[in-house]
């Protein structure tokens, strides 16, 4: 990638704001509640941006384009399926877990099934987030590489030290705050994307005539039930992402929560189609670059160099921001969740740099973990991060939601840990069978079924 000065002056003056508004945040952070769900005070931009800013990023910019260069339109799936996720969100979960007045999942869950249930959930979900997590970085350290000429780690060291800024100052405020910024730079990036791809294909004429149909432009291009799975992965998931609910949970009442959620799916919904576009363009005009380099080589080739680094520097915040807002929600599930015992009596401090410190750790981890995956799929591993937690909570938290004490404590936790077990092992012996999440919801309802009805004979 040759990189002009005008793009290196817009890249590094857009870094250089975001890094300080950041940093600026932690002037909101006071106590552990400031720092995890924002005193529970926010209203609709914060709670927007927090989920913007984390589930637009790399998956669904550099991600969606790399798979839209290999197989086509499906990969819009993980846009449109986190957008529809989050409308069920608004509309029939927010209300609920905002009056309970909690800030974590595990918590929720504790409170209706019992302390097993939640270390478990705790556990689940922070394994399958933290794949997320690696996902985003492996989607950042290719362009910090190309960028400023680094080998991958100290690409994934530099990476690192930009999440943290992002994160681990401000806490929600920070991920709020800074995804609102990101929320407009994504925007921008995207509508000059659509523009360009589409008159330099000739519109839809030039697309049709430039790929097949099949499997081109069809959702279900990789197969009917791999990319059912998909979806179902991003609803699932996406339900059962702490940092989803910590938004929800940090909102100032229960109507403000379901603003924000539905307005955030509303703007996540289109934001793919673009990343396909460019996806697209890219395999016509230059089929032999690697797919991970579709979007930001064609950043580089065809749009104006200010513009340019300015993008550059967005798919770069949409990917940092996502793995810190990911890293916020598992950083506060495991202070809050299973370090909580041993903070007991040590004051808010104490809680406060706990949970600074699981962020930091969770994120050096992921730098860590993602040097051994360099080459594989962005949205693979976000594909299985959605799947695990997905397939261990989502049917316990919504049966808590929804028909509260109607399962046998024992059996919700049961479900809990055979529905994100089986999903793991599943992937583990049979990578190529179908897909994980099917065996995972499953076994997780199967103990349901079981502990609704023994909670009935009591």
């Amino acid at each position: 990638m040759t990189f002009t000065t005008a793009h290196m002056i817009s890249l590094l003056t857009t870094l250089a704001v975001v890094t300080f508004l950041g940093v600026s945040a932690a002037r909101k952070v006071k106590t552990a509640n400031d720092f995890a769900v924002g005193g529970q005070s926010t209203g609709v931009p914060i709670i927007v941006g927090t989920i913007i800013g984390t589930i637009i990023g790399g998956s669904a910019t550099i991600g969606t384009a790399q798979l839209a260069f290999t197989v086509g339109f499906s990969a819009w799936w993980f846009t449109l399926g986190a957008g529809l996720a989050l409308i069920v969100l608004g509309l029939f979960y927010a209300v609920p877990l905002r009056l309970s007045g909690l800030q974590t999942i595990p918590q929720f869950l504790t409170a209706n099934y019992g302390a097993a249930a939640g270390a478990l959930s705790g556990i689940t979900s922070s394994l399958g987030i933290f794949f997320s997590i690696v996902a985003n970085i492996l989607a950042a350290v290719p362009l910090i590489s190309a960028v400023f000429h680094l080998d991958a780690a100290a690409a994934a060291g530099v990476v690192f030290l930009l999440i943290v800024a992002y994160v681990f100052f401000g806490g929600l405020w920070g991920t709020g705050l800074v995804g609102v910024l990101k929320t407009v730079l994504i925007y921008v990036t995207l509508a000059a994307t659509a523009v360009v791809t589409y008159t330099g294909m000739g519109g839809v004429a030039g697309f049709v005539q430039s790929f097949p149909v099949y499997p081109w432009f069809n959702l279900f291009g990789r197969g009917y039930w791999t990319d059912v799975a998909s979806a179902l992965a991003l609803l699932v998931g996406t339900l059962s992402t702490q940092t989803y609910i910590q938004a929800v949970y940090a909102a100032t009442d229960a109507v403000t929560a379901r603003k924000g959620a539905l307005l955030a799916a509303f703007i996540t919904l289109p934001t793919g189609i673009p990343a396909v576009m460019a996806g697209l363009f890219m395999r016509t005009h230059h089929p032999d670059i690697a797919p991970i380099d579709a979007f930001p080589l064609f950043i580089i080739y065809y749009l104006p160099p200010w513009l340019g680094g300015i993008a550059l520097a967005t798919l770069l915040l949409a990917a940092i921001g996502s793995a810190a807002g990911l890293a916020l929600g598992v950083g506060t599930m495991l202070s809050r969740d299973i370090a909580a015992r041993w903070l007991k009596g040590r004051g808010e401090r104490a809680s406060l740099n706990a949970n600074r410190l699981m962020v930091l750790a969770i994120t050096l981890m992921a730098a860590v973990f993602t040097f051994g995956n360099l080459r594989s799929l962005v949205l693979e591993w976000n594909y299985l991060s959605m799947g695990l937690r997905g397939a261990g909570i989502f049917l316990p938290m919504t049966v808590a939601v929804f028909w509260p004490e109607r399962i046998q404590p024992r059996w919700a936790g049961l479900s809990i840990a055979y529905g994100a077990g089986v999903a793991l092992v599943w992937k583990l012996i049979w990578p190529q069978g179908i897909d994980p999440l099917y065996a995972g919801l499953l076994a997780s309802a199967g103990c349901l079924v079981i502990g609704f009805v023994k909670n009935k004979r009591v």
